[in-house]
């Protein structure tokens, strides 16, 4: 088993309600979209170490709709969005939990190639008010983006991806 340190540098901007994440892999971009855009892989990795996903549909093409379940400790939590845009090395989506259906989140994801088989990965995710913007900060979300993408290291440094 491979262990990592690597964290995500997460950010919220002063000026608009964006939070900012950025983390690096040791992958290619075509890997980091693969993972994100294929329902099997994304459902391995996804969220906190001690949730499982279930993924109820999933259309990774431009308008596409998709839909996941998080299982915590018998408690489930559901997630919805659309894909927008996908692109070489950028995806672009909304996110909405379904317990606050008002906050739905544009994001954007897009991977930069450092050479070497390492690749950044910068997301932004931008919400309609600062107050839900702190909000989705407050919640943990950082335990959620570090556990999810320590299992994709995992998966990566495997060769499931």
């Amino acid at each position: 088993m491979t262990t990592t340190t690597a964290q995500a540098q997460i950010s919220a901007d002063p000026s608009v309600p964006v939070i900012r994440i950025t983390r690096d892999f040791a992958a290619t971009p075509a890997q980091l979209m693969k993972a994100h855009l294929d329902p099997a892989l994304y459902a391995r990795w996804v969220g906190p170490t001690d949730t499982s996903t279930r993924i109820e549909y999933w259309d990774a093409t431009r308008g596409g709709k998709w839909r996941f379940t998080g299982v915590h400790d018998g408690a489930e939590y559901g997630f919805f969005g659309s894909f927008h845009d996908i692109g070489d090395a950028r995806i672009v989506q909304t996110f909405t939990w379904e317990d606050q259906p008002e906050g739905v989140s544009l994001e954007t994801l897009w991977f930069e190639d450092l050479g070497d088989g390492r690749t950044r990965l910068h997301g932004q995710s931008l919400v309609d008010s600062f107050e839900g913007r702190d909000a989705w900060l407050a919640s943990g979300m950082e335990v959620g983006v570090n556990d999810g993408y320590a299992k994709l290291d995992q998966l990566l440094a495997d060769g499931e991806v």
